[in-house]
């Protein structure tokens, strides 16, 4: 069995942001030379989320929309102590802390259309993503 850790940093420019991260993570798997296995991609910050879906900018907006919707900007109870991101740490909940993709001779083993995003909610300031590839 073979263990591969990598972590990613980013520091995005928006408070918002979704950035395909797809490439990047099958440049890891290839260096893990796992052949079958698993690859977890997982945010380590309580404000950001890692998730699969189509990369489409128009799909990218309904995103930022939808959150803004179901998570709307007003006075929650966690900014009360000081902080002003309860609506991140929401937006993230909805959005999922982490994705795990099946790999299949060495490669990720996606379904059609399927990339890996990474999405920040409360950016402007470096967070870790981990990535894990376990196999043979």
């Amino acid at each position: 069995m073979k263990v591969y850790t990598e972590y990613l940093t980013f520091n995005t420019k928006n408070k918002v942001e979704f950035i395909n991260i797809t490439e990047i993570i099958e440049k890891i798997v290839e260096k893990s030379k796992v052949k079958e296995g698993l690859c977890l991609v997982n945010s380590m910050h309580i404000t950001s989320s890692v998730f699969i879906n189509d990369e489409e900018e128009g799909l990218k907006r309904d995103f930022k929309d939808w959150l803004d919707k179901i998570v709307p900007q007003k006075n929650y109870f966690h900014n009360l102590t000081g902080e002003d991101n309860a609506r991140a740490h929401l937006q993230r909940t909805v959005m999922g802390r982490e994705v795990t993709v099946a790999i299949t001779k060495g490669k990720l083993d996606f379904g059609p259309w399927e990339q890996i995003f990474y999405g920040e909610f409360d950016g402007r300031r470096p967070k870790r993503v981990l990535v894990k590839v376990i196999g043979i």
